[in-house]
């Protein structure tokens, strides 16, 4: 049954900085073991999977999380695979530690293809797997640490043995508890679909409703049955895992676009046509920062907007990490029309006061040295600090990226995976990225979570 509802809009609170760094609880020690099962022959044809642990040291870990993965035409095959490789990962830690954490939340990342049968699919990962919460949604790709799946059928599953008074799905049918309920939400993984009306106002909301005002996931990429997962599967709204302070996670923006001109401040606008940037008109601008003439004609001018993207700025807070690159509060959004005897300019996006606006473009090799540099911040703020280490990962992209945009397939998630190691790792390619508050394009957004080494 596909429930026709998402999250429902509550009462408001605060938000606080992006960079997000959350003290869990004590655990135990972690291990290290990598079983790779590559290109698995099967009675219906070939499996590719992978599953990993990580962390330091030799014995295995009550924290750390599994992960596999699987691509096949048939999604039976592939769920059948994932699972066992999961459940021999479980059994191998059991009987190497003895008693165990029971494994309580799970991740599920469908690529499209698989659509038609989430409902199906979610009911054999309760089956095969009682006790764990599910939620997920479905991309036209899925990751894994170090593997993309772009435009194939395929899955990925995490799991992880977090106690069960740490974290709460929520969606429709399930709002976020208020927090006299006991529970206090610190931070939410949330995933939507794009076509929700005022979707923007339900995330501002969400973020309001926990003690950091951080919330991390992504839109739903589906070309044909855009759907998300929260132990029910659901079309429309938002839904997803908010997590209590106790769960330690540390996540990151990486940018995927580079200014091609100046921080200008936008002086008049009016809904999402902008009409003047620091008091000049708007196309003027454009064309003095892409160096492009006033007399071109239509069909250069069109060219030109087909490959310039535009940032905007509403933090004045948000310091580019290097020269030449946004920070992580920008927002980048398409140019939709120009109009020459007016010299204004169309985005994809309502302007507010305050706003300023940078032409930009997409850049692969800006892109892998801003990817490698917030992956690096990660294992740099957990080696430096108090002693933590990496228990699981999950990586939402863009669907514009990816290996086709980094220049090689699975190039994207090699680069996280030779920043971070072999932790385990999965996530999807989105129609839009979120962290904080804000819904980014073009963008990546890497969550660590953590455990006391």
């Amino acid at each position: 049954m596909t429930l026709q509802s998402g999250y429902s809009s509550p009462e408001s609170y605060c938000s606080n900085p992006l960079t997000v760094d959350l003290k869990p609880q004590p655990d135990r020690c972690t291990f290290s073991l990598i079983l790779r099962l590559e290109n698995t022959e099967t009675p219906c044809g070939q499996v590719s999977t992978l599953l990993s642990f990580s962390g330091p040291g030799t014995d295995m870990s009550f924290a750390s999380f599994v992960q596999a993965h699987a691509a096949h035409a048939d999604w039976r095959v592939a769920l059948a695979q994932s699972q066992r490789q999961v459940q021999t990962q479980i059994a191998a830690r059991a009987a190497q530690q003895g008693e165990s954490a029971p494994f309580t939340l799970g991740w599920c990342y469908l690529s499209d293809y698989y659509a038609p049968a989430a409902e199906a699919i979610l009911d054999e990962l309760r089956l095969r797997l009682p006790g764990v919460a599910w939620v997920g949604t479905v991309g036209v790709g899925v990751a894994a640490s170090g593997v993309e799946y772009i435009d194939e059928p395929a899955l990925v599953l995490m799991v992880a043995p977090l106690p069960r008074e740490s974290f709460r799905l929520f969606s429709g049918l399930q709002p976020l508890p208020a927090a006299s309920s006991g529970f206090m939400a610190h931070t939410a993984l949330v995933h939507a679909e794009g076509s929700t009306p005022d979707l923007q106002e339900l995330l501002h909301e969400l973020s309001s409703r926990t003690g950091t005002g951080y919330l991390f996931g992504g839109l739903s990429s589906a070309r044909n049955r855009p759907l998300h997962m929260a132990d029910g599967v659901f079309t429309g709204g938002l839904s997803g895992v908010a997590f209590g302070p106790e769960v330690g996670l540390i996540s990151r923006v990486t940018q995927g676009c580079q200014p091609i001109g100046p921080s200008r401040n936008i002086t008049k606008a009016e809904r999402n046509f902008v009409v003047s940037l620091d008091g000049k008109p708007a196309l003027d601008c454009m064309l003095q920062d892409l160096g492009l003439d006033r007399d071109l004609s239509d069909h250069e001018l069109t060219q030109a907007l087909s490959t310039t993207l535009v940032g905007l700025i509403t933090a004045t807070e948000d310091v580019p990490t290097r020269p030449g690159q946004f920070g992580a509060d920008t927002v980048v959004r398409h140019l939709v029309g120009v109009d020459r005897q007016h010299q204004v300019l169309a985005i994809a996006e309502q302007i507010e006061h305050g706003m300023r606006l940078a032409f930009c473009t997409r850049n692969a090799e800006a892109a892998q040295l801003d990817l490698v540099r917030i992956a690096t911040e990660i294992r740099d703020e957990l080696e430096s600090g108090a002693a933590r280490h990496m228990a699981g990962a999950v990586y939402v992209s863009c669907s514009g990226r990816g290996g086709p945009h980094f220049g090689a397939r699975h190039a994207e998630l090699q680069v996280v995976r030779n920043a971070l190691g072999d932790v385990p790792l999965v996530g999807f390619f989105a129609g839009g990225e979120i962290a904080r508050h804000h819904l980014y394009g073009y963008t990546g957004v890497l969550t660590v979570f953590t455990t006391p080494g």
